[in-house]
């Protein structure tokens, strides 16, 4: 299984109703586009300054259905119509969590 994880900051000028709909299309994608097994996003919690603005996090079966989703039309679009236009910076990660670390107590 293949976890992507995109953190973005968005402008300064980007106001909370662009925010909020740009979030609301970007909760749109498992039915809109599909492929994920697992799909979050959200804004920032608000509990530490200096923080990004918002999360998204989908698993996918394999690296397949993740490119699949990452060219996808419609997705492309969204990025294009709602992410780009208020977007600061965008950092992501693709990892394997087929065989996830086991958490050790402390």
């Amino acid at each position: 299984m293949l976890r992507h994880v995109v953190v973005f900051t968005w402008s300064d000028d980007a106001d909370e109703e662009r925010r909020a709909a740009t979030l609301a299309e970007l909760a749109r994608l498992p039915e809109t586009v599909g492929g994920m097994t697992a799909f979050a996003v959200g804004p920032d919690a608000g509990l530490r300054a200096g923080n990004a603005h918002a999360a998204l996090v989908a698993d996918f079966p394999d690296v397949e259905a993740w490119r699949r989703y990452a060219e996808d039309p419609v997705h492309l679009q969204v990025i294009a119509e709602y992410v780009t236009p208020i977007l600061a910076t965008r950092t992501a990660v693709q990892y394997d969590v087929t065989d996830p670390v086991p958490l050790t107590p402390r």
